[in-house]
């Protein structure tokens, strides 16, 4: 039995979000990669998702955001694993990240997980559980064999600091009048920002 194999493109629009299609995009819909749904190898950006997986995965995108020495994140990357759900993981490890956090959520409880728009803080196996289900993803895992989740990232790309010269320094700080509020310095150790719970 022959199998054509449809082409499916991976977008990635101009605010970030990811989404699947079959048809190619127009040329101001952002980035796209094309994916061969045909193969069981890798391809381009590894093995192809099934179909119903890729769909959830594409309408519903998953992220774990983690922390170091955080025993209920490491739960929660298990439980999504174990599961089959494909999953993108943003590290919080500094201040920057922790802000970052704080902006996105509203708190820094770690583990937190977006399923889609939907935000759930902390680990919960039945609340996560639910959602997924709610969502679409497969009760039991149907990743192939070869798929690993991209590499765990920081929340927020650390960026190599250019020589600035005192004008460029200065007309950096100057526009907003104001000094951004700085977070309170961390006292619990180099593993955790302050004001992360677990």
């Amino acid at each position: 039995m022959h199998v054509h194999a449809q082409a499916v493109y991976r977008i990635v629009g101009p605010d970030g979000r990811v989404t699947f299609s079959d048809k190619p995009p127009p040329a101001t819909a952002g980035k796209a990669t094309t994916i061969d749904a045909g193969t069981s190898g890798p391809a381009a950006s590894g093995p192809a998702l099934p179909f119903e997986l890729r769909q959830v995965a594409g309408k519903y995108p998953v992220t774990l955001y983690t922390g170091s020495n955080c025993g209920p994140c490491g739960s929660g990357r298990a439980m999504l694993s174990s599961r089959g759900v494909p999953f993108t993981e943003r590290t919080v490890n500094t201040a920057q990240d922790a802000d970052a956090l704080q902006r996105l959520s509203g708190d820094n409880t770690l583990p937190f997980l977006t399923i889609g728009a939907q935000q759930l803080k902390g680990y919960s196996d039945t609340e996560w559980n639910q959602f997924l289900d709610a969502a679409g993803y497969p009760r039991t895992s149907q990743l192939p064999a070869s798929y690993r989740n991209p590499p765990a990232a920081p929340l927020v790309a650390v960026q190599k600091p250019a020589p600035a010269t005192s004008a460029m320094g200065n007309a950096a700080q100057e526009p907003s009048g104001v000094p951004a509020p700085r977070p309170a310095p961390d006292r619990s150790g180099v593993d955790n920002p302050a004001g992360i719970r677990f």
